[in-house]
């Protein structure tokens, strides 16, 4: 731009285009659908362009009352899972203008400290993880509009929960194993006080318990590959008699019940079926492949952004859980006669 030159305005770009500056902030807003034409928001953008606009963000967003900025809250940054989460989400957020901090919960649970001077000046809204729950008192994230990830729709502190359908991939493993011929589950479950592990546990017992002469027992272990070869070697060792399928919370956990099904000098699936819940690259790097629920991470991430969109936006979120399917790969096969 010639020294002396002013910054074009979007009075500029609508005199260019023929439109009304309503019409600009529309259309350069993205809220134009059904109040402008394709063409004319066309030629708004093509004008914006050539003028070389650029609107004054940090005036829009003071006159909104809005940073422009959301936070995440996840259990830990180094889960595969939870980066998919964040990857989803932090690319629908780029797509309206949005930035995005992860913010991980110490420990994975408990309370953390608040990473700003104040989170209701620096943030528009706040997505969480139910496992990371307890880090919002802290932060003050209860008191913005919060989309609760993986948490009971029935008591959720958000204005909306998104959910996996983590009670249909449970049954889908249940009904796998049983179809095989299973009658004998040990359960290893996550040490970790949220909804989503109830959910698995609950429906487990309940599709499992509904076929005559069946039986689950339940060992509890800290997501960790070492605390899963402890609970799961402790669980095994001299049972009698032995289960002949383990049901894993997480890929994590069927990682570590692989080495002490070995050390305990059983085989996979000869000896005992195993299967996990998430699919992450870990359950196709052990061997034999884990059977296990695939979860869209990304998907997930994706549709939880939306819906703080649309509590921003005062509008309901897309109700309905998101699907997940079961992968069955080699970690499970009949029980021996």
């Amino acid at each position: 731009m010639a020294r002396g030159s002013t910054r074009p305005t979007s009075r500029d770009v609508a005199r260019a285009a023929g439109v009304s500056q309503a019409a600009v902030s529309l259309v350069l807003g993205d809220k134009w659908r059904g109040r402008v034409s394709e063409a004319t928001a066309e030629r708004v953008r093509q004008a914006a362009v050539d003028l070389g606009y650029r609107p004054n963000l940090a005036a829009r967003n003071l006159r909104l009352g809005r940073t422009r900025t959301v936070l995440l809250v996840v259990p830990a940054l180094t889960t595969e899972f939870f980066a998919g989460v964040y990857t989803g989400a932090a690319r629908v957020a780029a797509e309206h203008g949005f930035g995005m901090v992860l913010y991980p919960s110490p420990e994975g649970v408990g309370p953390a400290k608040d990473p700003f001077a104040s989170a209701q000046a620096a943030l528009d809204g706040v997505i969480a993880s139910s496992m990371a729950a307890d880090a919002l008192t802290a932060i003050r994230g209860d008191q913005l509009p919060l989309v609760m990830l993986d948490s009971d729709p029935e008591g959720s502190l958000g204005a909306a929960t998104v959910n996996l359908d983590i009670a249909d991939g449970v049954r889908q493993v249940a009904n796998h194993l049983l179809a095989l011929g299973h009658r004998r589950f040990l359960h290893l479950a996550a040490d970790v006080p949220s909804w989503t592990f109830e959910v698995r546990a609950r429906e487990l017992a309940a599709r499992v318990g509904a076929v005559p002469g069946t039986s689950v027992r339940t060992t509890r272990a800290p997501i960790s590959i070492e605390g899963a070869v402890t609970a799961t070697e402790a669980a095994l060792a001299g049972a009698d008699p032995r289960p002949t399928a383990l049901v894993c919370d997480d890929d994590k956990l069927a990682a570590g019940a692989y080495k002490a099904i070995r050390r305990l000098g059983l085989r996979i699936p000869d000896d005992i079926s195993v299967t996990g819940l998430d699919d992450l690259a870990l359950a196709t790097a052990i061997d034999p492949e884990l059977t296990t629920v695939r979860l869209d991470a990304e998907l997930f991430g994706e549709r939880g952004m939306q819906a703080l969109l649309s509590v921003l936006e005062g509008h309901a979120p897309a109700p309905g859980a998101i699907p997940v399917h079961l992968v069955v790969r080699g970690s499970t096969a009949p029980p021996r006669a």
